[in-house]
């Protein structure tokens, strides 16, 4: 196979040079004191479609004939690389189809089409897509962009290692989402011919481990849905997966929780918007902190395209994690004053009551009683007993309907 090389990747970043975004390589403080190591992040969410995609798309366009231009088209992706592919091919005046995953988030999906691409809705995974779009590709005469297999593409996102350790030249480490393999052996081509001794280590989430099961030579299990669907693939690339055996050192696996937590921290700690896959490499970082004490360690954030409402989701379960947000059940006579009454010894602690329902009907309680129950913010744990103390005080009988785990919450 035609496998890309330390000499094609520089020469994938002449053909990009002012064409995408060098995006910022940064120290993050507050973050390396958390994990005990050197945290450097590649900020590949800044791309103008908000991924690396950008780089091996614009890469693979550029590398077709003019005959190929005016056939056109057709990607197969779960967002990220619809998007990078669309915009560059309204650039490039070049005919686009993308077959996206019914359950892409809207966010990718509205973006693709803004750029003039015709969009096809199907399947469940990328990997529905890519049989319909290799169907479509012969029936139309289109040309294929594949997402990750191909080595056009490939060596356009091997450019990140370039400059990440342009600016890093003693980085150790190198962590890398995986999903079908084209940025990680991209980068591990990069990085080990610049650097053979650096580490390059893979993240995949535990319920789509497609790539770890393959080279440990096991079935390939995955699950139907993960928050971070843009590594969410079954099928690992034929021209990836090679490289991955001889140059990956590790494919790590994390659970979405822990990327939802990570998730939240590059929001809280470093303001910036990472979605599921381009957060995964910070939840291996947290997760094995051990492994990592006192190195040097990048992440690439491979994207940020991230819907709203999970967005939204993710910090509110953040708050119910760290007793940020409680719902609390409090039993009261049924007479007139008392859901005032409870209401004012709760807010006299400074919590704020974000909803209230009551409930004399839907209860196993006796007559004449009553359950209240309550949504409140408060400042965490300590603050959460205080409530409960001055309500058990005024003779209220309360219990937590959830109670929150906080051994999750970082800081």
């Amino acid at each position: 196979m035609n496998y890309p090389n330390l000499a094609t990747i520089r020469q994938a970043a002449h053909t990009l040079g002012g064409q995408i975004l060098a995006t910022p390589c940064r120290y993050s403080r507050q973050l390396s004191e958390l994990v005990g190591a050197t945290a450097i992040f590649k900020y590949e969410n800044l791309q103008y479609t908000g991924s690396f995609k950008e780089r091996g798309a614009l890469v693979k366009l550029l590398s077709l004939t003019e005959t190929q231009r005016a056939q056109g088209i057709i990607a197969m992706s779960a967002g990220n690389h619809a998007q990078a592919v669309a915009h560059q091919a309204k650039r490039l005046e070049i005919p686009a189809v993308i077959v996206m995953p019914c359950f892409t988030p809207y966010v990718k999906v509205e973006r693709t089409r803004s750029f003039g691409a015709e969009v096809i809705l199907h399947g469940e995974t990328l990997d529905d897509s890519i049989i319909l779009g290799k169907q479509l590709a012969q029936e139309r005469n289109l040309n294929i962009v594949h997402p990750y297999d191909d080595a056009k593409i490939i060596a356009g996102q091997g450019t990140v290692a370039l400059e990440i350790l342009q600016e890093e030249p003693d980085l150790e480490v190198l962590m890398v989402p995986v999903g079908g393999g084209g940025l990680i052996s991209g980068n591990a081509i990069a990085a080990k011919s610049l650097n053979p001794q650096i580490q390059i280590l893979g993240v995949q989430t535990r319920r789509f481990p497609a790539v770890s099961q393959a080279i440990k030579g096991e079935p390939v299990i995955c699950s139907n849905a993960t928050i971070a669907e843009g590594i969410a693939v079954k099928t690992p690339g034929h021209l990836t997966l090679p490289i991955i055996r001889e140059l990956v050192d590790e494919v790590l696996l994390v659970d979405e929780d822990e990327i939802e937590e990570a998730v939240r921290l590059l929001l809280q700690l470093e303001k910036t918007v990472v979605e599921g896959a381009g957060a995964a490499g910070l939840a291996a970082l947290i997760k094995y902190r051990d492994r990592f004490a006192g190195r040097k360690v990048g992440i690439i954030l491979s994207g940020g395209n991230i819907d709203l409402p999970i967005l939204s989701a993710i910090v509110q379960r953040s708050l119910v994690r760290s007793s940020r947000l409680v719902r609390l059940e409090v039993e009261i006579r049924d007479i007139p004053g008392a859901l005032a009454e409870v209401s004012g010894l709760i807010s006299s602690t400074g919590a704020n009551i974000v909803d209230v329902r009551h409930h004399r009907a839907f209860t196993s309680l006796p007559l004449e009683s009553a359950k209240l129950e309550f949504v409140i913010m408060t400042r965490g744990v300590a603050h959460l007993h205080q409530i409960i103390d001055l309500l058990t005080n005024a003779g209220y009988k309360s219990d937590l309907d959830l109670i929150p785990e906080t051994s999750s919450d970082l800081i």
